[in-house]
């Protein structure tokens, strides 16, 4: 779960998620609880819609029985049972280790985030989608996720002589029309 929603560019959903309130189709926001660590929702207070890649839904459906009937259980649950803290988070996915060995001591996890809406945004998909998903309220929030690359610079730069070129190539004239009577 973790990796697929790191791979999409997302929070990871359902962290503190109730499971009544876990919709495969439409995910809701938590109500706050009291006391301890707080259940809450997403920083915009709406409610929204994230995509969950196949390979993911059968995971969050088997999460969701496994909760039981109980409204207020926690569709994922860290190693005592309670909510996943960022510290429970960082230990099973042996954050530290992960980032130690290759060098990237600096690098965060929010920085999947960054580089999981960059590849959406490269295979296509439009930016005013890219801002629901993410949970941005302006386009100019979810821009500063998009990071291009130096090849696309590159080819941008590219881009506008190859529009050129054609333009000033030599247009064939049309050939006369020839009516028979």
């Amino acid at each position: 779960m973790r990796r697929g929603a790191y791979r999409r560019g997302l929070r990871l959903p359902g962290r503190g998620q109730r499971h009544h309130r876990l919709d495969l189709d439409r995910p809701a926001p938590d109500p706050p609880a009291p006391g301890g660590l707080v259940h809450k929702g997403t920083k915009g207070k709406r409610a929204r819609q994230v995509p969950l890649i196949e390979e993911i839904r059968p995971l969050a459906a088997q999460r969701i029985l496994a909760a039981g009937p109980d409204p207020d259980a926690l569709t994922f649950t860290g190693p005592r049972g309670g909510r996943i803290s960022t510290a429970v988070l960082r230990d099973a996915t042996h954050w530290d280790d992960v980032v130690t060995k290759p060098g990237y001591e600096h690098l965060r996890r929010h920085n999947l985030r960054h580089t999981g809406l960059t590849w959406f945004a490269d295979a296509g998909v439009p930016v005013h989608v890219l801002r629901k998903i993410a949970g941005h309220g302006a386009l100019t929030t979810i821009q500063r996720y998009l990071h291009p690359d130096v090849r696309q610079i590159t080819a941008a730069g590219a881009a506008p002589w190859a529009h050129l070129s054609v333009l000033r190539a030599p247009r064939s004239l049309p050939s006369p029309i020839v009516t028979a009577r």
